[in-house]
């Protein structure tokens, strides 16, 4: 599942100004419904903080992918945030979080929430990527990073 299914070009923020996980989660929150008018903030906001209360979201290398399910959805949605100073995200390395994907699907969603996430782990996991996104100068470099796999692979 291409992260172009879920990851439209105006889903990606850089930089957010965040200092605190909270915060993070709030700006993330604010965003997505900014692009998914029929949420609302504090639907997103609680459903990523219901998450977060199981374990941090914060998977190392200063990259978090926050991600829930909402009823009111009825497809995937991803937002890609890059922030201006690493925040404290509890991660599971310690390490502060500059790079958090969000990942939003519908109630129902089953295997493709999980399939989204495992793309867009692999996608941050590419050898040199994270690199590559720090060093992204605007937020149409980053999309095209983000996306430039995308294409099917020949058998």
């Amino acid at each position: 599942m291409p992260l172009l299914e879920f990851l439209a070009p105006d889903a990606v923020v850089s930089p957010m100004r965040a200092r605190s996980k909270k915060q993070v989660l709030q700006d993330l929150a604010s965003q997505s419904v900014k692009r998914l008018p029929m949420l609302s903030d504090r639907a997103v906001f609680e459903t990523l903080l219901q998450r977060e209360r199981l374990g941090s979201t914060g998977i190392g290398e200063g990259v978090a992918i926050p991600h829930g399910k909402l009823a009111g959805l009825d497809r995937l949605f991803g937002l890609f945030a890059r922030f201006d100073r690493p925040v404290d995200f509890e991660a599971l390395d310690g390490e502060p979080v500059d790079i958090a994907f969000l990942l939003l699907a519908p109630e129902g969603a089953g295997a493709d929430h999980l399939k989204a996430l495992a793309q867009v782990a692999r996608v941050l996991r590419e050898p040199g990527m994270l690199g590559s996104i720090r060093a992204a100068r605007d937020e149409a470099a980053l999309y095209a990073l983000l996306t430039r796999n995308a294409a099917p692979r020949a058998a």
